[in-house]
């Protein structure tokens, strides 16, 4: 275990304590794209991934664009059957309840920007399923994340997330890859980056949430119901531009938590801030 110096000490301290605020099971990653120093808090513990597995997946379709597979101009039919149940979030479900002709780049787009279920397994599909899926990012190197139901299983039995798992140290080392444009091209990193960018208000109060005015962020966020108080996942990853340029990729999950929505999200929003500040201050 390497050792951590005073001022990585205090970061990993003020972890510690956040994590004792809440009532669950915080999982955090902070990492300096430019350098690789990396400050952890149960770094290697699997977490229901939730929706951040919905950034995986469109990695892994747009890799297969990039090979020439499938292009983001195809337009791919999307009939009502594929839609997900009622309780799981489709916008295109509800747009167009009769089916859709979408191109791929929309699908990708209403994964990311919207979290859309139905657009998320139309992508599977096109991909051949969770396991192809999953294969893609296995062979990038990241092999601590599991994608194994989709969204139209998930939906329908709360425990089955658990399938879908990440350890925050993996799913930081995808974000690095992403960034340094190591598993797509320029185009398709940029696309996405575009996509992460652009989030619903109430995504902002996790990463963003204590950030200062204006900070460059993109991410994506993963939430599951809550039942009889207990939220089995909170989750936000992303990248973050500090003031003087470097790039700060950090993954922060919350799983089964009897915490208000606000104290969970209050939770990532902490630790996004104390990232931002050490990270400031080292420079």
């Amino acid at each position: 275990m390497p050792v951590l110096s005073f001022s990585q000490n205090t970061l990993q301290t003020q972890f510690e304590h956040i994590s004792n605020d809440i009532k669950g099971h915080l999982g955090i990653s902070a990492l300096l794209i430019e350098t690789g120093e990396s400050i952890q808090f149960n770094g290697n513990k699997k977490f229901p991934m939730q929706s951040v597995y919905k950034f995986p997946i469109a990695m892994a379709m747009l890799n297969q664009i990039d090979a020439g597979k499938f292009s983001l101009e195809d337009t791919i039919h999307i009939d009502k059957s594929q839609y997900i149940p009622k309780n799981g979030h489709s916008p295109i479900r509800d747009k167009f309840p009769k089916g859709a002709d979408l191109t791929i780049k929309d699908i990708i787009r209403y994964n990311i920007e919207e979290s859309d279920g139905t657009a998320c397994d139309v992508l599977l599909r096109l991909l051949g399923g969770t396991d192809k899926a999953q294969q893609h990012i296995h062979e990038w190197g990241v092999t601590a994340i599991a994608i194994a139901t989709t969204e139209m299983v998930q939906v329908a039995n709360d425990t089955i997330q658990y399938q879908n798992w990440a350890t925050p140290e993996a799913m930081n080392k995808l974000l690095q890859l992403f960034f340094e444009g190591r598993c797509l091209s320029r185009n398709s990193r940029e696309l996405l980056l575009q996509y992460m960018s652009i989030s619903e208000p109430w995504f902002d109060r996790r990463i963003k949430g204590l950030l200062p005015p204006g900070t460059k962020v993109a991410h994506k966020t993963g939430t599951a119901g809550t039942i009889d108080g207990l939220t089995r996942a909170t989750n936000d990853v992303g990248i973050i531009t500090l003031p003087d340029g470097r790039h700060l990729a950090i993954t922060v999950f919350i799983a089964d938590s009897y915490d208000s929505q606000k104290d969970r999200e209050m939770a990532i929003a902490r630790v996004s801030r104390a990232a931002f500040d050490y990270w400031q201050k080292t420079k």
